[in-house]
Formats: structure tokens, C-alpha cells, sequence
């Protein structure tokens, strides 16, 4: 015989499944301008994006040629954080090196 005072009917576990969805994705974008040496623009891929140096001269290549290019792609806390951190590098550089994000569709 089961004891009266354990109700078995709410004693039954359920479970429930919640599908996590990835953050949506960040391009860091580098913007080529007249005044940046090629040199900051390496070494602040290098620095804040830790690329490989050949790496960082294709992608400064890049944003000489095209005028611009991505440094890397992040979610929005992260891309923000390298943002802010280029823009207070090239300031402090006295470079007009532009630095933006935007929204890149993957993730």
C-alpha cells in the first residue's frame, strides 16, 4: 500500500526545452582615409585583433584598396569593445582611423 500523503500525480517531473538561439554576428569594419600610416593600421590588427602578420597586411591591403575592410566579426558586446578600443588607439595615435560595426547576417 502507498501512503496516503504523497500525491504521485504532482510528484511528475516535466521538462521543458528551450531552443537557444546564437547572437546575431558583428563586422568590425576598418575605413582607409589619407592620413593613417599603413604601419598603425597593421599593428592595430595585429594588436586589438590578433592577426597573423601577413594576415593583417592582407586585410590592411584591403582597406586601402577598397576602402574598407573587416578586421573580424564578433557578437555586439565584443565588436563594441574593439571599436571603442581602435577609436581610443587612433586618437591616441593622432590617426583619423575610422572604425565601425554593423550587423553581418551570420550567427
Amino acid at each position: 500500500m502507498l501512503p496516503p500523503e504523497v500525491d504521485y500525480d504532482q510528484a511528475v517531473a516535466t521538462e521543458s526545452r528551450t531552443k537557444l538561439e546564437k547572437p546575431p554576428l558583428y563586422k568590425v569594419l576598418l575605413h582607409n582615409d589619407d592620413y593613417t600610416t599603413m604601419d598603425f593600421v597593421v599593428a592595430v590588427l595585429q594588436l586589438v585583433f590578433n592577426r597573423a602578420p601577413m594576415e593583417a597586411v592582407q586585410i590592411m591591403l584591403q582597406v586601402h584598396r577598397q576602402g574598407a575592410g573587416v578586421a573580424g566579426i564578433y557578437t555586439y558586446e565584443i565588436a563594441e569593445t574593439k571599436v571603442s578600443t581602435v577609436t581610443s588607439l587612433a586618437q591616441a595615435n593622432e590617426f583619423p582611423l575610422l572604425c565601425t560595426m554593423e550587423e553581418s547576417g551570420e550567427g
